[in-house]
């Protein structure tokens, strides 16, 4: 019986996870479209964000992330580098390979829409007590340890 139960809180622990984690995203994704410069589609503001957690992105790897091609993410990156949100480098590891920075004017429009979600988000979440406020807390931090050691199994 121990065994079904703990098997049964693993699934419904999961089945929570699926259901809240996109409602969140939502969430996040109309406030950030409320704030973000309005030159920059969403695509285009996703990039921002993959740049400003993964300095020195290849190509392939914001392609990868967004599930789009090569020649279409290209194209996307040459017009972000035109507006002047990203930078092209040589990488200092690889002389073949082209690194992707996000520039002062990219990291700015990022941050500011990036605070603006977070300050809806905390409005919200200051309804809780501050009690259920901690335990949101060490949920999120250990739903991050989980999903690291996830990452790190699939590479």
């Amino acid at each position: 019986m121990q065994l079904l139960e703990k098997q049964t809180n693993h699934y419904q622990c999961a089945g929570l996870v699926l259901d809240i984690i996109p409602q969140v995203m939502r969430l996040i994704r109309s406030e950030i479209r409320k704030r973000k410069p309005a030159e920059l589609s969403v695509p285009q503001f996703r990039v921002l964000a993959y740049l400003r957690h993964h300095e020195d992105a290849s190509l392939s790897d914001l392609a990868e992330h967004t599930g789009l091609t090569l020649p279409t993410m290209s194209r996307m990156v040459d017009g972000l580098v035109a507006r002047k949100y990203v930078a092209r480098e040589n990488s200092s590891s690889d002389r073949r390979r082209i690194a992707l920075r996000l520039t002062h004017n990219g990291k700015a429009a990022f941050d500011s829409a990036a605070r603006g979600a977070q300050k809806r988000i905390a409005e919200l979440l200051s309804k809780l007590l501050p009690e259920e406020q901690t335990t949101i807390i060490q949920a999120m931090e250990m739903l991050r340890l989980i999903v690291d050691e996830g990452k790190k199994k699939s590479v």
